[in-house]
């Protein structure tokens, strides 16, 4: 889990920084505002894509902690179902 919180800080560090860059952008603009327009909605585009990407990765390494704790379950489960054989096995033989 600290994994994801370290995520959502650079998530959330990264739309604040481009809020406040696009703020910016906007009030020293040196070109036209159908220019300054046009950068911003690429740049947009390039955040989200960005943050696409981080988000699957992310969702990889979550799938693949899943898939290991799974398979620990079912080592585990597979363990105990054994013991109460072997417990219940011992429980019925006869006694001499």
């Amino acid at each position: 889990m600290e994994n994801s919180n370290g995520v959502v800080k650079v998530v959330g560090a990264v739309v604040v920084g481009a809020l406040v860059g696009a703020a910016l952008g906007i009030l020293f603009a040196p070109e036209k505002g159908s220019r300054t327009r046009r950068h911003l909605i690429d740049g947009a585009k390039d955040l989200v894509d960005d943050l696409t990407d981080k988000l699957k990765d992310e969702a990889a390494v979550l799938r693949k902690k899943a898939d290991k704790l799974e398979e620990l379950a079912k080592e585990k489960m597979e363990d105990f179902k054994n013991n109460i054989k072997s417990k219940t096995a011992e429980a019925t033989a006869p006694q001499n």
